[in-house]
């Protein structure tokens, strides 16, 4: 018989590499989710669109999380995370081979198809993977394990807009008078074309390395709790004001993204103005092309430290996570996301630019967090609870559309007022975490 030491060892070894498959999945949504931006700014120009049309982008993507977050939770429950992970990739192949035919018909109806598709098949993914991850493992830092996995995810939202903006973003232009020539729009559309195809085989590569990984993450997987009925969270207070929770973060964090280009681009802030091309990875990164401002392409680059700032975030996070107790230092993060959009709405210019692109650095713990002291704190089951959270992800295509709706009346600077408030009612909720007890302990397992 083999020493109980061993057993563990191996058993610890098993749980590592489950996590670490399950962690491939949060950079590859990460990835494909911050492709948004740069499509939302290359859409504007391509089909001459308001903010609150192009803002209809963002709205088919994250509208699928109201769909299908409750069906997800439902195939979870009845398939088991695995199979319900290889089911949700290929779901995101077929919104990929979509997004592929809406760009050589230049068919924005069709965009907005292969978004929802694609992001559909990534709400299945999020209602398995991020129980699972925060389950693999102490049950003491759930917290961390779904904050380091968030941290990838990150990386991921950290090059999409790079790749984005590199290929969608090309000679469009969207200030008043501009004009897209046909050479431009085809170039853009082909840039769409040419992304979506190499994620199709992203994605695909995923697929099959998560089927020959299927066994490893099933057997370290902990058995799942006893569900406690599919809407189950829809009776638990806790459920529904984390739910609130993470409709407000969502959204906020979305509308402040799919708008960054376009703010930054605009000529009260970086439009005309060489400033950001002294910072010197910002400057690199962003490749200045000679004219004087910044352009649509280079502000689109300089998006990806708005999520860069995510990913920094979220590793220095996962550090503090173990040390300070999740409510405080949400709370903390909350109210400096909150000063710095009342920064940009009240004071504006060059340096407003700045200061938006650095929120990115307070958003990173906020959603792991949200999720597992939820999760905690739910009287519900955790697949309920789960599938509830990730229904409200939905804040995603309603904040973006308000925040879209007052940039075209009032301008860009004016538009982060909603999502200071909601950073407000998010720090209410940290608080409001930290003075209540937790029913579960380990963000999956049984209530006790």
């Amino acid at each position: 018989m083999a020493p109980a030491s061993s057993t563990r060892a191996g058993r610890g070894a098993q749980t590592a590499l489950a996590f670490a498959a399950v962690t491939t999945l949060f950079f590859a949504w990460g990835f494909i989710t911050s492709l948004v931006d740069p499509l939302v700014a290359a859409v504007k120009g391509i089909f001459t669109l308001t903010n609150l049309q192009a803002q209809a982008s963002a709205f088919a993507f994250f509208f699928a999380y109201f769909v299908m977050s409750f069906p997800a939770a439902a195939l979870v429950a009845r398939l088991k995370a695995v199979p319900s992970i290889l089911v949700a990739l290929c779901t995101m192949i077929a919104g990929c081979l979509i997004m592929l035919a809406a760009a050589n018909s230049a068919n924005y109806w069709l965009v907005l198809l292969g978004l929802f598709v694609l992001a559909s098949g990534i709400t299945v993914l999020q209602v398995a993977a991020n129980p699972l991850a925060a389950a693999l493992g102490d049950p003491r830092y759930s917290h961390f394990r779904l904050t380091l996995s968030q941290t990838f995810n990150s990386f991921g939202t950290f090059l999409g807009p790079l790749l984005g903006a590199h290929l969608f973003l090309e000679g469009v232009e969207v200030k008043e008078g501009a004009v897209v020539t046909a050479a431009v729009r085809g170039q853009a559309l082909a840039g769409i074309d040419s992304a979506y195809f190499w994620i199709c085989g992203l994605i695909a590569a995923l697929a099959v390395f998560f089927f020959l990984s299927r066994r490893v993450v099933t057997e370290a997987a902990p058995a799942p709790a006893v569900a406690t009925g599919l809407f189950s969270a829809l009776s638990s207070r806790w459920a529904l004001f984390g739910g609130l929770a993470i409709f407000l973060y969502v959204g906020a964090e979305v509308a402040i993204g799919t708008q960054m280009a376009l703010f930054l681009n605009d000529n009260s802030v970086w439009g005309q103005s060489d400033a950001p091309f002294g910072v010197p990875l910002l400057g690199y990164l962003m490749g200045s092309d000679g004219v004087p401002g910044v352009s649509l392409q280079e502000a689109g680059k300089a998006v990806a430290f708005y999520w860069g700032g995510a990913m920094v975030g979220r590793a220095i996070g996962s550090a503090l996570l173990a040390r300070v107790r999740a409510s405080a230092l949400l709370a903390v993060f909350t109210a400096i996301a909150a000063a710095m959009c009342l920064y940009v709405f009240a004071v504006g210019g060059v340096s407003a630019g700045f200061v938006a692109l650095a929120i990115g650095l307070f958003n990173s713990i906020m959603f792991p967090v949200i999720f597992t002291l939820t999760l905690e704190r739910s009287s519900a089951s955790a697949e309920s609870t789960s599938g509830l959270l990730c229904t409200a992800i939905v804040g995603g295509a309603v904040l973006p559309l308000l925040v879209g709706k007052v940039a075209d009346l009032h301008g860009y600077a004016f538009a982060l007022i909603v999502p200071a408030l909601c950073y407000a009612v998010l720090c209410f909720f940290a608080i409001s975490a930290g003075k209540a007890p937790a029913l579960r302990s380990d963000g999956m397992g049984s209530v006790h």
